[in-house]
């Protein structure tokens, strides 16, 4: 934020509304009770830009460097409910002819509308992104949710003691998976600095929190824009098998070319006999047996064979006998446990027991 004029006669006297909002921000909370000096300088910054609201407080905003518009953002949008009484205190601090009628809400919806008004739509949703989010939630949070491969691949072109710090303040699951992924080479420079790494300065750490969210999270949120074909095809995915069929039918004569990408794209129970022996095995044990039953009681015999003939003779007979004991079953039963299969597999894949490939081809598919 500005730094605070000299006097506060002089902020006052030279009636600009940037003068008070500098002098605002850079008041200290005091003891006593909840009035407009109990608040913390962003706090009262943020109250008086709500009380200017649309008509009067473009130009503030228009003066605002990103660091200060997030600072004041994100205090705005988590301040609640200030009395009406601390706010016309407040206000009658700095502005000669305004007035408050009633106590103000902050929120996200509010901040969002009144940025609009004064930004570009591009930079009102890189600020948002940061703001919104859950209370407390911090950059390396938010860090914590991206791909190791992504961060990896962003991290290997900086410097090694900036990896370093990077490394030092995420969790240590995610800082080892980033480290196996980068060039060994980098890596070994890189737990080197960190061994011989003492405590970072707080300026440092600030330095290096504002590059990743400016050059780092705000392209990521820009480009990691899902496939509307992978997205439907996950859809497809939950819809039971004559609600698939019925959808796939009337896709194919509207839109040919989309609906054989979906097809592609799309991880069916039939797909789980590409597994291979290790895989399948690993899923069977992993599942319930008498879902598996179900699901097997209903597959295509090419399907039932293949996990058949991954069970040990005993096992295969076992389950053959379950299969005929059940009688005849519906089918959305069976769709039920043919999904708790194919779920299982993709949960399996994300953590790396087992692989999956569509198509017979050797590319695995990841979730």
């Amino acid at each position: 934020m500005p730094t605070q004029p000299e006097t506060e006669e002089a902020a006052i006297g030279g009636s600009t509304l940037e003068n008070a909002v500098a002098m605002l921000a850079a008041r200290v909370p005091v003891d006593g009770a909840r009035s407009s000096q109990n608040l913390t300088g962003p706090q009262r910054a943020a109250v008086l830009m709500l009380a200017l609201g649309e008509e009067y407080g473009g130009k503030i905003w228009g003066l605002l460097d990103d660091e200060e518009l997030r600072q004041l953002s994100v205090t705005m949008s988590t301040l609640g409910t200030v009395d009406a009484s601390a706010v016309e205190e407040l206000l009658l601090e700095f502005v000669s002819r305004l007035s408050a009628s009633g106590s103000l809400m902050g929120g996200y919806d509010a901040t969002e509308r009144l940025l609009q008004k004064y930004l570009g739509p591009e930079r009102v949703s890189t600020v948002m992104e940061e703001v919104r989010g859950p209370a407390g939630r911090n950059v390396w949070e938010k860090l914590s949710n991206v791909p190791e491969e992504v961060f990896a691949n962003y991290l290997k072109n900086e410097y090694p003691q900036t990896i370093a710090v990077v490394l030092s303040k995420l969790k240590s699951e995610q800082a080892a998976k980033i480290l196996s992924i980068i060039p060994e080479s980098l890596a070994l420079d890189v737990v080197n600095r960190m061994l011989k790494m003492e405590a970072v300065q707080k300026n440092v750490v600030e330095q290096v929190e504002q590059t990743l969210r400016k050059e780092f999270m705000s392209s990521l949120s820009r480009t990691r824009r899902r496939d509307a074909h992978e997205l439907m095809a996950e859809i497809f995915n939950g819809f039971d098998r004559q609600t698939e069929v019925r959808f796939m039918t009337a896709l194919e004569t509207l839109n040919h070319e989309s609906a054989d990408r979906i097809k592609n794209l799309m991880f069916t129970f039939d797909d789980l006999a590409k597994l291979d022996g290790a895989s399948a095995q690993t899923l069977m044990r992993s599942v319930d047996k008498d879902k598996l039953a179900v699901a097997l009681k209903g597959a295509a015999e090419p399907v039932r064979e293949f996990f058949l003939k991954n069970m040990s003779s005993r096992a295969a007979k076992m389950l053959t006998d379950d299969m005929d004991a059940l009688g005849p079953v519906r089918l959305r039963d069976v769709d039920e446990a043919q999904a708790v299969l194919v779920n299982m597999a993709k949960d399996l894949a994300e953590k790396g027991e087992i692989t999956i490939a569509k198509n017979g081809s050797e590319e695995e598919l990841v979730y």
